[in-house]
């Protein structure tokens, strides 16, 4: 019987910053029939804003938040220059988007996705065109994000359709969150994050 591999201990990560200069104007309907309100998360609670981006962010492997204690959240979502807004449907959290303005100039659209039971029914492209209006209301030199090979193999087109271009790739080796303890043991890693 072959020996049992051990976890990878590396991953492959591609992060492709991406841009958008000047507003892009696009008509972001609802599917039809979607009950759904997309409110501002004032002050959220460290509990509420970890089970977003755990949530959301889990299948993309995003954990650099995990590693903050519950003070350090607090302290980053009670910032008037970061914006979070919750997207619910039928009364439920659906995904959110989180706008940083902490940057004179410019706007990160720092994180962004939906509960992975709510993929596939039309809310992402309405979720995206109204954050990137609602960036482009204040103006800035420049709307960015960062997009990496852990994301929703869609996403990269959706920012591409929304108006963002890829301006920059940087391409490294990461630990691998599971073997960490970061993120749970099941999480599967895309095809294409497997390291060489």
């Amino acid at each position: 019987m072959p020996a049992k591999r051990p976890p990878r201990k590396k991953l492959k990560l591609v992060a492709t910053m991406m841009e958008m200069r000047t507003p892009q104007h696009r008509a972001t309907a609802l599917p039809l029939g979607a009950k759904v309100a997309l409110l501002r998360a004032e002050t959220p609670t460290a509990s509420f804003y970890r089970y977003l981006y755990n949530t959301v962010g889990e299948p993309a492997f995003w954990c650099e938040r995990r590693k903050l204690d519950d003070a350090a959240i607090a302290a980053l979502v009670a910032d008037p220059d970061i914006e979070i807004y919750v997207l619910y449907c039928g009364g439920v959290p659906a995904g959110f988007a989180e706008l940083d303005l902490r940057r004179p100039g410019e706007i990160e659209l720092a994180h962004f996705g939906l509960i992975p039971e709510f993929v596939g029914r039309g809310l992402a492209d309405y979720l995206l065109g109204w954050v990137v209006d609602e960036a482009w209301r204040r103006a800035p030199e420049r709307l960015w994000l960062r997009a990496t090979n852990f994301d929703h193999s869609t996403v990269l087109a959706a920012y591409q359709k929304a108006g963002f271009l890829a301006v920059e790739q940087e391409t490294r080796q990461i630990d691998d969150p599971r073997a960490t303890g970061l993120l749970p043991k099941s999480v599967k890693v895309p095809h294409a994050a497997l390291a060489e």
